[in-house]
């Protein structure tokens, strides 16, 4: 029998604890009251999922959202991270809204509300409408717009009760993952030239932050993925390829949102369109930033022996840079090192670089990969990355809340149900629920915080 952990320590007072999920990684209901395809749909039907788990059927969220909440409410979190998924919203990407798409989503806030849960809705989780994915997807300029009218008709609907609101979640993975290396839907590999998709997500995030103020939505942040990158070595082709990776994976998207400016002015001059008048609207001030953060980068230069990849994807040799494996005396069931304190790195790293300039942060997601119901070392994992948050806040950083990764398991993407991230199991059979050991652990978390210990 394991050793209890110590209380963590006093989080502030008023400080959020939630947790996350997204549309198509949980909703499954694929086709049901209009929902149109995404390109995730699309590229799921192309086998591109390892395991061939049924992404179309995924958790059955969109069935059981009562159950998931119920869940929520049972843990004691005060908010819940979901997304909306655009093509049930606007099955053609663009034109006319299905009302019977959003009225799910209104039925979602209102069982939240009523259990005194917090919506924080993420309007684009990675399912772009398939009809816009065949139009050029984040390559065209087009769909930046579109955007901000799909973030308008939410808003619409649902501002009323939403107090908490996220653009855009992880557009470096959208960049990188879909459009660069092809290992995610749209399933481009184009390497450098993906570098429009970065651009237009953060127009897309600016417009749309225009769209939701408009619409009367208030406290608006985005996911930002962040890692500290560590040089593989003291030679300049490694130190070269860590400050490349790093200015790509962590300041390409930071730096446009928090200062107007790209990092590096080679980058900009590769950007399409109307660059500096688009990044006045890309930096539109923020009430809030997001952090998803799972492990640091070991980066150094190309290598064909590089043991590490980027979220589970290799590298190709075309690229300046290699990463490789960081060393690490625990690992995921994903392979990913587990090292706590590499959060509290990552958000001293950003206080310092933008000072004055970063709003306040919440932890978007953070989480870990593993099997079983007695997930002692998700506990050991979440416990720690919480002791290394607490340890952030000390120094300074002004961090608000944390969404751990996920409520439940999920179809983690082309991974399929492998892996399992969820504080609670479900069985892909019968879609039934299971409180897994962190979840109760996490639970008493929270209420040990609420009473003061």
């Amino acid at each position: 029998m394991s050793t209890p952990l110590p209380p963590l320590p006093a989080f502030p007072p008023g400080f959020l604890w939630g947790a996350s999920a997204s549309a198509f990684q949980t909703e499954g209901a694929a086709d049901t009251d209009g929902k149109g395809p995404s390109g995730w749909d699309a590229f799921a039907a192309q086998g591109r999922i390892k395991d061939g788990a049924d992404a179309s059927r995924a958790t059955g969220f969109h069935a059981r959202y009562r159950e998931d909440v119920a869940l929520l409410a049972g843990l004691g979190a005060d908010a819940f991270r979901f997304s909306v998924s655009w093509p049930r919203v606007v099955p053609g990407g663009s034109g006319p809204v299905n009302t019977a798409g959003l009225d799910f989503y209104d039925r979602l806030v209102d069982e939240l509300c009523a259990h005194g849960i917090t919506p924080a809705p993420t309007l684009y989780h990675w399912d772009t409408p398939l009809p816009l994915d065949e139009a050029g997807g984040w390559l065209n300029r087009d769909t930046a717009a579109r955007f901000a009218e799909y973030a308008s008709a939410v808003a619409e609907r649902l501002a009323d009760r939403v107090p908490m609101w996220i653009t855009i979640n992880e557009p470096a993975e959208v960049t990188l993952l879909g459009y660069a290396l092809g290992e995610h839907a749209p399933g481009k590999q184009l390497l450098f030239d993906a570098l429009p998709a970065a651009h237009h997500q953060l127009l897309a995030h600016g417009l749309a932050v225009q769209a939701l103020r408009a619409a009367g939505a208030a406290n608006i942040g985005i996911a930002v993925s962040h890692s500290p990158v560590r040089a593989a070595g003291t030679s300049e082709e490694d130190r070269f390829g860590a400050e490349l990776y790093d200015t790509i994976t962590n300041w390409m998207f930071a730096d446009p949102i928090l200062t107007g400016r790209y990092p590096d002015e080679n980058f900009a001059a590769l950007m399409p369109g109307p660059v500096a008048d688009d990044l006045d609207v890309i930096s539109a001030p923020l009430d809030w930033y997001g952090v998803n953060y799972y492990q640091p980068m070991l980066v150094g230069a190309p290598s064909n022996d590089a043991l590490g990849d980027f979220a589970g994807v290799g590298l190709p040799a075309e690229l300046p840079f290699g990463v490789r494996e960081i060393e690490s005396e625990q690992r995921t069931d994903f392979g990913w090192a587990v090292v706590p304190d590499g959060l509290r790195e990552q958000l001293v790293l950003l206080k310092n670089r933008f000072g004055d300039r970063l709003p306040p942060v919440y932890i978007t997601e953070n989480g870990c990969s593993y099997d079983g119901l007695d997930d002692g070392r998700r506990i050991d994992f979440l416990d720690g990355h919480l002791r290394s948050l607490h340890q952030a806040i000390d120094a300074g950083v002004d961090v608000r809340g944390y969404f751990t990764w996920s409520l439940t398991d999920n179809i983690e993407w082309v991974e399929g149900a492998a892996q399992r991230f969820g504080l609670v199991h479900i069985d892909y059979e019968t879609l039934e629920r299971t409180p897994k050991a962190s979840y109760a652990w996490y639970r008493d978390a929270i209420a040990a915080q609420k009473s003061g210990h």
